[in-house]
């Protein structure tokens, strides 16, 4: 999760820094996390359903887990702000891992209000 958190910071100063004179700015797509949480059953849902959802997701990789296990795994992000108060700026991501079916095994998110 650290490392989903400290790629975003990166893009989002990236942005900051190449367009200066922008007040706002915005990294990622937005995507609306109460409603996957809603829809998404552990065991049962599909990649297909959740690029439904969500669209593509910014980012892919796999997660071994320390049993050896081995998980697809989908990043999505979303940051936004203002340059004049980027202390204010909000980032939320969502990572969903999935087995090597497609099938969502686990997720876990962070919003600005969680």
């Amino acid at each position: 999760m650290h490392s989903i958190m400290r790629r975003a910071a990166m893009l989002v100063i990236a942005v900051l820094l190449a367009s200066c004179s922008a007040t706002t700015f915005n990294v990622g797509s937005d995507f609306d996390v109460k409603m996957f949480t809603g829809k998404v059953e552990r065991g049962t849902t599909t990649k297909d359903q959740v690029r439904s959802w969500l669209g593509s997701p910014a980012g892919t990789g796999v997660r071994v887990e320390t049993d050896g296990q081995r998980f697809d795994e989908w990043t999505y992000y979303f940051a936004a702000g203002n340059l004049s108060n980027v202390s204010a700026s909000q980032l939320k991501t969502l990572q969903i891992k999935y087995d090597a079916r497609g099938i969502v095994q686990g997720y876990n998110w962070s919003t600005p209000d969680h």
